[in-house]
């Protein structure tokens, strides 16, 4: 159901690339994370932590555990909003909660953001959008 993961988080002067790392993990275990400097608007220095998971035995992990770990009617209640047109699917979860192995879910801030291919065809959103709930409601 699910062609790949891409995900992507920053880690300002303040936060240990590690423990975001590690929240990475907690959420994606087979993640390999890549590092990335980068200077904030400021000149402060931020690290871009970025990947892809496309197994889909991993794939389908994230989602079994996404299915067991969050709210299911807010998830499905936010499922259009949070798709586009490609069949793109945007999830953010909090870092501090993901480094103690909690799943929750943001609409915005500091977050692990992750951008999750649904397998739909055509690649359409509404088409996406059935997929996810039909998942959600079984």
């Amino acid at each position: 159901m699910i062609h790949n993961i891409k995900f992507r988080a920053f880690v300002y002067e303040d936060e240990s690339a590690d423990e975001i790392s590690q929240a990475i993990l907690n959420i994606l275990p087979e993640a390999e994370i890549e590092a990335e400097e980068a200077e904030g608007l400021l000149e402060n220095k931020i690290l871009i932590l970025t990947g892809v998971v496309s197994k889909k035995r991993y794939t389908k992990a994230f989602f079994n555990t996404l299915l067991e770990s969050v709210d299911l009617d807010k998830l499905n209640d936010d499922l259009e909003r949070k798709m586009d047109e490609k069949g793109n699917w945007f999830l953010r979860f909090d870092k501090s909660d993901a480094f103690d192995e909690k799943w929750t879910i943001l609409d915005n801030g500091d977050s692990i953001h992750l951008k999750v291919k649904i397998a739909a065809f055509p690649a359409k959103k509404q088409i996406a959008v059935d997929k996810v709930r039909e998942a959600i409601l079984n």
